[in-house]
């Protein structure tokens, strides 16, 4: 029986698996800050020490406060703990993180080949284990910093999961220690990612299935004969029921803790992250149903890998005629040929598949976008886990063709190249990370209907101030993308920085006319990406410089306000704007707005510091210049202007002297 299979693995072995993981993820370690890793790592305050701890529970994985609308609710205050870590060690130096993403992924790997012990013999389980370590797909987890969240989910999420293989004593009693820790290993999993509650899916199949050595049949049967008063429920079964209660119970608190954290409220994501989402039927449905042998390819032929699969990657399928509909169909075809095999027929290959395509499947539901739309179309890192499964199977799969003598020089012959290719490719894969250039640029070489993947690319050289070929470019990131906001909001700053003043107001124009129009009583925050309405305040910035058309600029800062009241970088805007206008008043009353959005903004309370030297309150003044000094006492202009303050009307602090 499987559950006697004993899950011991020895030094040679560990050694052997972190010893392969090295040797394909060290050039990791000359890697950058790239794409996400920018929002999570660089611009996150929660990594910093002044920040109080408590706030990582407070806030989501970029640093954003789940309470606010903008959040994309995505709740794992463990892996950014984690991060925090990394800053104290070494601050924003990235070869520090990198290391400790390889480490994490070696351990992942090493408690893989223990669980792959409870299914296979120890051969196949180890190449089980070696495919995960260097299979090309986990690039983006390990060598992005960012997924560091599946590889940390990952170490729980296994760790629950043989915890629970533990929880059958003698004579099918239950032994309750393993299940509590489980339903703890699996609280911290999910606090490091939301799928790591998808493992007790995972130990309520193997506690039916495996534990308990039942199949489809024998359930049916014992629950026909039941209802129909003709027997009654085996003790076994009973105990199973307990088990099953107390996971179910459990993982319901987990949910309903979750849905209290995100405050009942779902991200909110623009059709440009995920076109399927807001698509009518039956488009919706083909393509997210198109989406999971497009996924499983990628597990089968990692060969061409891409680091954002958004807006037109992969086009809508809008028709029942369409070709790709044979892909979706075939991939059900086999998944279900493989779950009645598992499910119906006793013995150790039927256990084995079936653990193997719970492992798949169950850890993928919630980015699978068939039950609720997720910020993505397809995103490698999410594999990690179902990817587990997949080497699980195709070790089976190559152990029962090893068995057969005239295959078996030929299995070992195919599987060598498969185990070395990948591992190349991974070692190769690992170079595109190196920085956002490189990054975006190889998967411009996979997919170049992405408008996002070329408008990252003019990012990349923006920032290196090659304004000129950055413009072309977002060029054409709007010719693949006509209606894309941000791409035409590309467009017009990069005119801006090379002083081609009407080509950026142009742009910002037409930028602005893809907006959705105004409509009483409508709310926008849910309508519109907050990023899109800094068009208002591009346009406005631009044209401000021009002495006479400020009340249009205004205009602009008021229409923002109006589509999103709660838009701070409006009121900061349309205060200085105020201000030159020789509206004081007004002005004051744009920060004061602003300050109740964010407090602890100290050029805010310069701002304000200002404007109350305008209305000619130099006390109230110099409060807010202290006010501003207190959030950052490095506040040059804040010091400068304090000072000259407090040498004019003669107020000097008794320890100060001037």
């Amino acid at each position: 029986m499987l559950e006697g299979k004993m899950a011991d693995i020895n030094f040679k072995e560990v050694t052997l698996i972190v010893s392969v993981v090295a040797a394909c993820y060290w050039n990791s370690l000359f890697c950058g800050f790239v794409f996400d890793d920018v929002s999570a790592i660089l611009d996150n305050k929660d990594l910093h020490p002044s920040t109080p701890l408590k706030t990582l529970f407070q806030n989501d994985f970029w640093g954003t406060p789940m309470s606010e609308e903008r959040s994309h609710k995505s709740y794992r205050p463990l892996t950014v703990l984690t991060f925090r870590l990394n800053y104290l060690l070494s601050e924003l130096k990235p070869m520090s993180y990198h290391l400790l993403n390889t480490v994490f992924h070696a351990v992942v790997s090493v408690i893989f080949l223990k669980v792959c012990r409870l299914f296979l013999d120890k051969r196949s389980s180890m190449i089980a284990a070696l495919l995960f370590a260097v299979h090309p797909i986990h690039t983006e987890a390990v060598t992005g910093v960012v997924g560091r969240a599946e590889l940390l989910s990952s170490v729980f999420f296994l760790a629950a999961f043989l915890s629970y293989t533990k929880s059958k004593g003698p004579d099918n009693s239950i032994v309750w220690t393993p299940i509590v820790l489980t339903v703890f290993l699996v609280a911290v999993a999910t606090l490091c990612k939301e799928q790591g509650i998808t493992v007790v899916g995972i130990c309520c199949v193997y506690e039916v299935f495996v534990a308990q050595g039942y199949t489809l049949p024998m359930l049916c049967t014992v629950a026909g004969q039941f209802l129909r008063g003709k027997g009654s429920i085996p003790l076994s079964m009973l105990q199973t029921l307990v088990k099953l209660i107390v996971l179910m119970l459990s993982t319901l608190l987990l949910v309903v803790v979750r849905v209290q954290v995100i405050q009942s409220q779902l991200p909110v994501f623009t059709r440009f992250d995920n076109p399927a989402a807001v698509s009518p039927t039956p488009t919706r449905q083909l393509t997210f149903n198109y989406l999971l042998p497009v996924n499983a390819w990628l597990l089968l032929n990692p060969s061409e890998l891409c680091c954002d699969w958004t807006m037109g990657t992969i086009p809508l399928i809008e028709s029942f005629l369409d070709v790709r509909n044979l892909a979706t169909f075939a991939f059900f075809c086999f998944l279900g040929a493989l779950g009645i095999f598992s499910l119906r027929y006793p013995g150790d290959s039927s256990k084995t598949v079936l653990m193997a395509l719970c492992l798949m499947a169950l850890p993928f539901i919630p980015a699978s976008n068939l039950f609720f739309p997720v910020g993505f179309v397809v995103a490698e890192r999410v594999l990690y886990v179902p990817s587990m499964g997949f080497c699980i199977l195709v070790a089976h799969g190559w152990q029962k063709i090893s068995n057969k003598s005239v295959l078996k020089k030929l299995s070992w012959v195919c599987l060598s190249m498969v185990i070395l290719t990948h591992a190349l490719k991974t070692l190769h894969r690992n170079w595109d990370w190196e920085s956002e250039y490189t990054l975006f640029m190889s998967a411009l070489k996979v997919n170049k209907n992405n408008a996002k993947l070329w408008n990252n690319v003019g990012h990349a050289l923006e920032n290196e101030k090659n304004f000129e070929k950055a413009l072309k470019y977002f060029l054409q990131a709007t010719h693949v993308q006509p209606d894309d906001i941000g791409a035409h909001m590309n467009v017009g700053r990069t005119y801006k920085n090379l002083n081609r003043t009407r080509e950026a107001e142009a742009s910002y124009m037409l930028a602005k006319s893809l907006m959705p129009q105004i409509i009483p009583g409508k709310k926008y925050a849910a309508r519109i990406a907050p990023n899109h309405l800094n068009v208002y305040i591009n346009l406005a910035n631009l044209i401000r410089a021009n002495e006479s058309r400020l009340e249009e600029a205004d205009q602009l800062y008021r229409q923002a306000i109006s589509m999103r009241p709660d838009f701070k970088q409006a009121y900061i805007s349309r205060g200085e704007l105020l201000l030159k206008m020789n509206k004081p008043l007004k002005a004051k009353e744009a920060y004061l707005k602003a300050l109740e959005l964010d407090r602890n903004n100290a050029d805010l309370w310069y701002n304000l510091a200002i404007v109350y030297i305008e209305l000619k309150e130099p006390n109230e003044a110099l409060k807010n210049f202290n006010r501003a000094l207190e959030l950052n006492p490095k506040h040059k202009l804040a010091l400068f202007n304090s000072a000259i303050l407090m040498q004019e009307s003669g107020k000097f602090p008794e320890n100060v002297s001037i």
